[in-house]
């Protein structure tokens, strides 16, 4: 009996020890959601302020207006930015709304990449790993 209280209390403590890389990557996560929504921000305040800087393509899907483009990558900046914080305070649910809010900016970003390529697949990067950090790891950060 007294070997089943022992492994019982290295199996429970093994629970409660944090994998320092997998908090690390969490942090890293968080600020990469911060760097993400601020990309976003300015390449909503270029398309809103500036509509000749970006060239449309003809002929696409998902023919917006620039100015329309622009309001969008503006709001999932700010929403990235505030999932951040959520994520670096290491809420759960800033955890659930980060991976939500880095699916949709891949999506937007996805449907952005005739516009300004090389842009798009940089955060569309930076949102898989986002991703997949806070989906394989974010449990080693909840409160």
């Amino acid at each position: 009996m007294t070997d089943y209280a022992a492994e019982q209390q290295v199996s429970s403590r093994r629970r409660s020890e944090r994998s320092t890389w997998a908090v690390g990557l969490i942090a890293f996560a968080g600020i990469l959601m911060l760097m993400a929504g601020g990309f976003e921000l300015v390449s909503g305040l270029v398309a809103i302020f500036q509509d000749d800087f970006y060239v449309s393509t003809p002929n696409y899907v998902f023919q917006f207006d620039v100015t329309t483009w622009g309001w969008i990558h503006l709001v999932l900046g700010a929403l990235l930015i505030l999932g951040g914080i959520g994520v670096l305070s290491g809420w759960l649910i800033g955890r659930i709304i980060g991976v939500v809010l880095a699916v949709l900016s891949a999506m937007a970003n996805f449907a952005f990449i005739p516009y300004y390529p090389f842009w798009s697949f940089a955060v569309i990067i930076l949102d898989v790993f986002v991703i997949w950090a806070l989906v394989a790891h974010g449990d080693e950060l909840v409160r």
